[in-house]
Parts: structure tokens; C-alpha cells; sequence
């Protein structure tokens, strides 16, 4: 069994839930809770754009194609997705990285991505 790390946020608080509808994160359980094993750091709580996604896709990372032999149905914009944490800073170096809920970003995002960036696009709604 994998072990989690300890769910607190980037604000030193509890990890609150990102999305159970699309359900995100590394373990499928809507929050982005993470763990060694848990290379790319699905960390980062974003809600989508339509320009991030097209921005994921030209990268080569399309999130807005269903896959249905992985049971992903896709995303859109308006739908909150654990993001990984390098792929979220490479956005912001770029100039169109999603807004963040930094009370459902995992504290181990802050391993690759200041905290001032992540409040820099911290979603005020």
C-alpha cells in the first residue's frame, strides 16, 4: 500500500478537496494528495481555462480529449484538476497558467513553485 503524505495545504492548513466531479488527483480521491511514487507532483489545484488547455495540449500534454480506455472523460474549462506542480510554473513562465485554490494545493507543490507565484494566480471566488 502507498503511503500518503500528511494532507496539508501551501497555507499550512488542512488539504481541502480540489474536484470529485471531474475526480482528480494522484489517487483518485478529489484532492491532491501526494506521495513518493507520485512522479509529476499532482499537486496544484487549478481551475481550467480554455486557454491553459490549449496551452497543455500544444505542449503535449492534452487534458481535453476524452480517453475513455483510461476512464478520463476529458476536461473544460471551469472544471478544478490536480495539476502537476512543473507543468503549472511552466504556464506561469509562459504567461497562462490557470488560477489556483491554495487551500486544496497540496504543501509539496511549494517543492517546485514559490509561493508567491502560486498566490499570484490564487482564485479569489
Amino acid at each position: 500500500m502507498i503511503g500518503k503524505d500528511d494532507p496539508v495545504n501551501v497555507l499550512g492548513g488542512a488539504l481541502q478537496m480540489c474536484s470529485q466531479d471531474p475526480v482528480t488527483g494522484f489517487f483518485r480521491d478529489g484532492h491532491c494528495n501526494t506521495c513518493s511514487e507520485d512522479q509529476g507532483s499532482h499537486t496544484v489545484c487549478a481551475l481550467m481555462t480554455a486557454e491553459f488547455l490549449a496551452y497543455s495540449k500544444y505542449v503535449g500534454n492534452d487534458l481535453s480529449t476524452p480517453r475513455p480506455e483510461f476512464g478520463f472523460a476529458g476536461l473544460a474549462p471551469g472544471d478544478q484538476w490536480c495539476l502537476c506542480a512543473a507543468r503549472f510554473l511552466q504556464a506561469h513562465d509562459e504567461g497562462c497558467a490557470p488560477r489556483v485554490r491554495l487551500e486544496a494545493t497540496h504543501e509539496r507543490a511549494l517543492d517546485i513553485v514559490p509561493l508567491q507565484v502560486l498566490r499570484e494566480h490564487a482564485d479569489q471566488a
